[in-house]
């Protein structure tokens, strides 16, 4: 076994799929590869696995994550020809419109799962930004990066999990988690930033997140209700969803909830308004204004 080896933990039957980061003498350091999930198992209790796509658990998460993008797709269409319909009722012709989805900027702590958030945002042609961050210095990036990049979405995620090592009535205690308490003092800088939650949506934490915690400082949208593994893509979802929900229109929450892998145990949130926007006229690209963005 060696670092790079995607593995399986026997113990807890192949639930999750992981990819080795580091061999120790007798335990490796595991990734989730689908999971925000970081964990350490004895090297016994590790079966390599040569072909993912045959485990139950990678294709039981492939038909979550394609349903999921599915239906982002799906909605987007929809959202289009709804457009469409109002502005053509609205000025009596099919008058050209453009659309202004709202901007996105997410940190993560993770480069694997940022650059697959990244893919899926330029999919559905969401604007971003992205930046791979230690979760230790979240609070610090966002301090300096929100007057710059000014977006209408922050999503602040990476690893985080409830420590082995921490008593039963200890779960409402940020010290019994991996990273809450950094996620915690990141929302609590976008909300010095922005105190509207409607101006500024904010998606925070990851895999078993204190989301009471979260929510009281300030988020729309947390991980994790239920203290269980979300999936690497959830926090993404629901910020693509905000993106394209109209300023008019509150996002629905049991619609993006259920639109999420890992649902209603892994994500909550509270009433927000989208940050979608139409304009019109389409404007012109000319010579005499050829960087004209939208």
């Amino acid at each position: 076994m060696k670092q790079g080896d995607l593995v399986v933990r026997n113990s807890y039957g192949g639930d999750v799929l992981f990819r080795v980061e580091a061999v120790r003498t007798d335990y490796a350091l595991l990734k989730g590869t689908d999971y925000r999930l970081l964990a350490d198992a004895p090297i016994p209790d590790l079966s390599v696995v040569r072909d993912p796509e045959s485990t139950s658990a990678v294709r039981e998460v492939r038909i979550k994550v394609n349903d999921s993008i599915s239906r982002m797709k799906t909605e987007r269409e929809r959202q289009v020809v709804k457009t469409e319909d109002y502005i053509r009722h609205a000025m009596q012709q099919n008058q050209p419109f453009f659309e202004v989805p709202g901007k996105v900027l997410h940190l993560d702590g993770d480069g694997n799962y940022l650059k697959k958030s990244m893919q899926l945002y330029n999919t559905m042609h969401v604007p971003s930004h992205g930046l791979h961050v230690h979760e230790s210095q979240m609070a610090d990036t966002l301090y300096r990066l929100l007057p710059q990049i000014k977006p209408d979405i922050v999503v602040i995620t990476g690893h985080d999990g409830v420590l082995k090592t921490r008593s039963a009535s200890d779960l409402f205690s940020l010290s019994s988690y991996k990273n809450s308490q950094h996620f915690v003092n990141a929302v609590h800088v976008a909300r010095e930033y922005e105190k509207n939650r409607d101006n500024l949506i904010v998606v925070a934490g990851a895999c078993q997140s204190h989301f009471e915690a979260l929510l009281q400082s300030g988020s729309n949208f947390a991980s994790s209700p239920g203290r269980i593994l979300i999936h690497a893509l959830d926090p993404v979802y629901i910020a693509i969803k905000a993106s394209y929900t109209s300023i008019k229109d509150p996002i629905n929450l049991a619609d993006v909830i259920h639109g999420t892998i890992s649902g209603i145990d892994g994500v909550g949130g509270i009433e927000t308004m989208g940050r979608f926007r139409v304009g019109l006229p389409k404007p012109r690209i000319t010579a005499a204004n050829p960087v004209l963005k939208v």
